[in-house]
């Protein structure tokens, strides 16, 4: 009793913000006390404590300009919580950049650190009790692996793309990162000296931001506002441009009052919000690598996305984005153009988006599809109705060499039959040799395998191989097909993610020398033109090749990556299949 007769009030007593569905476990009551001593010591108040926790997830790192800006933006997603009446807390995952790391045995680090980003958010947001999340995220991997822990977590939350890099210049022309890949191959055939090749270098990365072609990251950024996981329209500001911040206060003021109002991921990430998103991929030519982290994300989501959904709607979806690099303009030209509203007007002028799939910034596709507001004059998205190919960018083969598919990328070239000799290596370094020492020959069918989820294991991103090839002049005379990945910057008449991958048994792995490939988009098919009788001799001889590691996260991944067909995650499937047949044995 306090000395004037009233009963002293406990600090304990005050009630909780509703809002606090989980992090009230953590900062509420008597019994908490000794995690909010430590909360306290490094500056949160009580008062900071009493809002919901909205978790501030970082990829910035020092190794690419990619995700280079996400300092100064979490500063400003914070502001905008705080503004809105949350209390942020800031922490970090990991990147990887495909680009620096292309050509060499650290880009198998990429697709697998895709995992590691989804599960580190996962885990720091579930261990800290966070009542909602916003992701920043840039290079390749980082949004399918945000996508993915907003799945898993199913709490509040969205993901904010840092924005794109700003095209260099360099003799008067617009360059990215891909020109100077593809200048390589000319280097080495002798097309351009050592020192144009230095001076492009010096010229084609002009700051921070994302590669800034419609490659991996802008086709996974646009992916992200069409499924609803992004604000429309605020991914696709550059990252150097001043907007980006204002961008990025606005993300944390809605995080806060998507916490508010309980919208959950899993009520926006639907079957149609998937098709959307493949619709959205297929008509800007986007990059193969969709494929892979559009299965990876509905299995997160618990939806049933098979990879015949990308034969069936990206190849009918015509592709009306002249986008790098099957077409002209960078991503800053888009976002200058109209941006992703653009896109989704068109598609829904075609009838071909499911237009009440809601958003996190409240509206609708179809809203943000009529909010659409056309640059004049601009050329980088054509209408549905004249489109720069009636086409999709990509489709699903199958055959005797994919009996389970395979990615064909169709954008950027107009082949869709090639039938010629192999030239087979086991493993991307072999492939790259034999390009620098010329020793590709038009018409030949370039295979390269052992590079997939398993074998790999990883599976590398070939941008290396496949701009050399263009930059020797062979892009329209080759065909190249792998069981691991192709860059979103590749172009030529490429076949990816074959499945079952060498390392397991399939077909890719008993191609020899000189053998008879053929590519028939048209059927649907990759062949090999080889008779039954051999294939059985040669599959009897077949061995498994040793793993490449023994141990450590690449062994671990090895063991436990189920197949591209399914989106190449880390589920353990492949691995208990293999253990029940064991003990049946």
């Amino acid at each position: 009793m306090s000395g004037d007769g009233a009963e002293k009030k406990s600090p304990y007593d005050r009630p909780s913000d509703p809002a606090k569905r989980h992090s009230a476990a953590m900062t509420d009551g008597p019994d908490r006390a000794p995690a909010r001593a430590m909360l306290k010591a490094i500056g949160f108040t009580d008062e900071d404590l009493a809002k919901p926790i909205i978790g501030v997830a970082t990829t910035w790192i020092e190794t690419m300009p990619c995700n280079y800006n996400q300092r100064e933006l979490a500063d400003a997603v914070k502001r905008g919580i705080r503004r809105a009446g949350g209390t942020p807390m800031e922490f970090g995952t990991i990147s990887v950049s495909d680009g620096v790391a292309m050509g060499t045995e650290g880009m198998k680090a990429s697709l697998i650190s895709r995992e590691i980003i989804a599960d580190s958010i996962e885990l720091v947001a579930a261990g800290h009790s966070f009542d909602g999340i916003v992701c920043l995220t840039g290079c390749d991997k980082t949004s399918p692996g945000a996508a993915m822990a907003l799945g898993r977590l199913n709490i509040p939350g969205l993901i904010l793309y840092n924005g794109t890099i700003l095209p260099g210049s360099f003799n008067g022309k617009d360059v990215t990162v891909q020109s100077v890949f593809e200048a390589v191959g000319s280097y080495r055939a002798g097309k351009i000296s050592a020192e144009e090749l230095w001076a492009l270098e010096n010229a084609a990365c002009p700051g921070p931001g994302a590669c800034g072609g419609q490659f991996t990251a802008n086709t996974m950024s646009m992916a992200m506002e069409v499924l609803g996981l992004s604000p429309a329209g605020l991914n696709g500001i550059p990252a150097p441009d001043p907007e980006k911040i204002a961008a990025a206060e606005r993300s944390g003021e809605i995080a806060v009052q998507l916490v508010r109002d309980d919208i959950r991921p899993r009520a926006l990430v639907t079957e149609k919000a998937l098709e959307n998103a493949i619709r959205a991929v297929g008509a800007t030519a986007g990059s193969t690598n969709a494929v892979l982290h559009l299965l990876a994300i509905a299995r997160e989501f618990n939806l049933p996305l098979e990879i015949e959904a990308f034969e069936r709607l990206g190849e009918s979806t015509p592709v009306i984005g002249n986008l790098i690099p099957g077409g002209s303009y960078a991503a800053l030209d888009l976002h200058k153009a109209g941006g992703i509203a653009l896109v989704l007007r068109e598609l829904a002028a075609g009838k071909m988006l499911h237009l009440n799939e809601r958003t996190v910034d409240g509206r609708t596709i179809g809203e943000i599809a009529a909010s659409a507001k056309e640059a004049p004059n601009q050329k980088v998205i054509f209408p549905i109705d004249k489109p720069m190919s009636p086409n999709g960018g990509l489709t699903v083969l199958r055959g005797s060499l994919a009996p389970e598919g395979a990615i064909v990328k169709l954008a950027g070239h107009a082949r869709r039959h090639h039938s010629g000799p192999a030239r087979v290596f086991n493993g991307e370094e072999a492939a790259f040799a034999a390009i620098r020492a010329n020793g590709i020959k038009a018409g030949d069918v370039v295979v390269i395998r052992y590079e997939g989820p398993v074998g790999g294991p990883g599976m590398r991103e070939m941008l290396a191989v496949t701009a050399a090839l263009v930059g020797q002049g062979l892009g329209d005379e080759v065909a190249l097909i792998t069981d691991g990945r192709f860059s979103g910057a590749t172009h030529g008449f490429m076949v990816a993610h074959i499945a079952p991958e060498a390392a397991l048994g399939g077909p890719i792995g008993l191609i020899e020398e000189g053998d008879t490939i053929t590519i028939d988009v048209a059927a649907h098919e990759l062949r090999l033109e080889v008779d039954a009788a051999t294939l059985a001799t040669r599959r009897a001889a077949w061995r498994a090749p040793a793993p490449h590691y023994n141990g450590g996260v690449w062994a671990k991944y090895a063991a436990l990556v189920s197949s591209a067909s399914d989106g190449a995650i880390t589920t353990g499937k492949r691995l208990k299949r293999a253990l029940d047949t064991a003990a049946e044995k």
